[in-house]
């Protein structure tokens, strides 16, 4: 008896869960890159001045390559994400956008510990770096992924048909 009435709401909570927990997860993050795309779109190319900190294979590529590619992929991706179609591929171009800015921006320049390495786990950047933010992004990235985008996405009808 005890049990049925625990276990009631959270059975409600599985079949809501199943159509759409990942819903939050794609809108979140395509607000947060398409915003960011946006800024680029409508910026100027500041890429140059971080070449030499950019993972391989991206800086050996031209900045100005590497500012359209982190453009328009992060104002397709979250189109994507939103729609719910190609969401694993989507989300795997963003993390790999997201690694790259943490590379090249927001890890510490110099770190000798893991007590310096860990000041760096902070939203604005006193010095130390600020990945913290952008570890979020790829943690919430990673189910969409992992599972794809549920039941409510354009992925889903296309398989059923």
């Amino acid at each position: 008896m005890l049990t049925q009435t625990f276990s009631r709401p959270f059975t409600a909570l599985d079949r809501i869960g199943g159509w759409g927990a990942d819903l939050p997860l794609r809108l979140f993050l395509a607000w947060e890159f398409f915003e960011s795309g946006l800024e680029k779109f409508n910026g100027a190319n500041w890429f140059a001045d971080l070449q030499a900190n950019f993972p391989f294979p991206f800086n050996l590529l031209p900045a100005d390559l590497n500012w359209q590619l982190s453009m328009w992929a992060e104002l397709i991706c979250p189109l994507l994400l939103l729609l719910g179609l190609g969401t694993r591929l989507a989300s795997a171009v963003l993390m790999v956008i997201t690694v790259v800015a943490i590379a090249a921006v927001h890890w510490p320049a110099e770190w000798s510990t893991l007590g310096e390495l860990a000041r760096g786990y902070a939203i604005s950047d006193q010095g130390y770096g600020n990945f913290k933010l952008p570890l979020i992004y790829l943690v919430a990235l990673l189910p969409l992924l992992l599972k794809g985008s549920g039941r409510l996405s354009l992925d889903h009808w296309l398989w059923r048909r």
